[in-house]
């Protein structure tokens, strides 16, 4: 039986609802259905779709248009599906990253049929995995006239805070070789594994800076997350790859980047194999910062950078200002126990509501 969601429920319901059906990147069909099925019976909304992304619209005529848009793909179930209320928290998989704000916009497009500002809400799919598959990046290159806006609001968890632009990121393998051989004769070999000892030793290093970007401090980070290499125990290993993660402030583009890593790994093997650029805060734009002061009249604090890669990047891209604003805490993200307050979902749905009616 297809699952079905109930957006006039309560939105802790909603939220469990959105949660409970797994949706996995690469397996968001089930739940891509079910909010076109939703957002399909709502007369004010006009609805698209392509592939697992579903987008649905107002034509109100207004004077502006903004886009709210959120994935649907979590990271993989760690034994933490279904939802459970612990007191005032949800728990669960994608309570955090991101459900919970697509449960918040999924109400939103159903309960405010004649918003001041025309609203284009946006689901979609792959979000998780490599750039290249990123459903939003699809609708970019298929679909651009389908996003077209004067401001974007995308709701990563963000605290309940309002989050400007993104770091960007970037993977990178450093390549190390050698010469195989017997194990008992190591000294005909040359070992590659031995040789990501200076690799390591530069990361151990390194000093990541923060960056103040428009007035946002953001925090940099280079890590080795992955080590590969050997193929027996009793062979010298031929090659070792130290795959590398950069996250770089804002300030920077995408071939800054690879030149400060490749700086920093000089005379090594750099081979990059992937990387999206950042997005600088864009909060002085007026359609932003009316934004923030709609939605800090209602939570309160004042703007933080995001330190993670986020789907801003890609509106800013475009030259729309954009932000992050979301229930969750970001540190609880991908977490076995990964878990969002209850008064964060509420707080984040009523400052977008006051937004959007005022």
């Amino acid at each position: 039986m297809a699952a079905e969601l109930d957006l006039d429920a309560d939105l802790v319901t909603l939220t469990r609802a959105v949660c409970d059906i797994p949706s996995v990147s690469g397996d968001e069909r089930e739940l891509a259905d079910a909010v076109e099925s939703a957002l399909r019976r709502q007369p004010h909304l006009e609805v698209l779709r392509d592939g697992d992304a579903v987008v649905a619209r107002t034509n109100l005529g207004r004077e502006s248009r903004v886009v709210v848009a959120g994935h649907l793909d979590t990271v993989p179930i760690a034994d933490n599906l279904p939802t459970r209320l612990v007191g005032d928290e949800l728990w669960g998989r994608g309570t955090v990253d991101m459900l919970g704000g697509v449960a918040v916009a999924l109400a939103l497009a159903a309960r405010v049929p004649a918003p001041t500002r025309d609203v284009t809400w946006v689901f979609y799919d792959h979000e998780e995995v490599e750039a290249e598959l990123n459903g939003l990046g699809r609708l970019v290159r298929h679909h651009p006239d389908w996003l077209a806006c004067d401001f974007a609001v995308l709701g990563e968890p963000s605290n309940g805070g309002i989050e400007g632009g993104c770091n960007g990121t970037l993977r990178a393998q450093v390549r190390l070789h050698g010469v195989a051989a017997h194990s008992a004769r190591a000294w005909t070999g040359v070992n590659a594994i031995h040789a990501a000892g200076e690799v390591l030793r530069r990361l151990e290093a390194y000093e990541p800076r923060t960056v103040d970007v428009d007035g946002l401090a953001y925090r940099e980070s280079m890590n080795a997350v992955l080590v590969s290499g050997g193929t027996a125990a009793n062979v010298i290993p031929d090659e070792c790859v130290v795959t590398v993660n950069y996250r770089f402030a804002p300030a920077l583009d995408v071939a800054g980047a690879e030149a400060h890593v490749r700086e920093l790994f000089d005379g090594f093997d750099v081979v990059v194999t992937d990387a999206a650029a950042g997005a600088r805060p864009g909060l002085d734009h007026p359609a932003a910062a009316q934004f923030a002061a709609a939605v800090l009249a209602v939570t309160g604090g004042v703007p933080a950078p995001k330190y993670g890669w986020t789907d801003v990047a890609r509106f800013s891209a475009l030259g729309v200002p954009a932000v992050n604003f979301g229930p969750g805490d970001p540190l609880l993200a991908h977490k076995r126990d990964e878990r969002c307050p209850v008064d964060q979902i509420h707080a984040t749905y009523a400052a977008l509501h006051a937004w959007l009616t005022a």
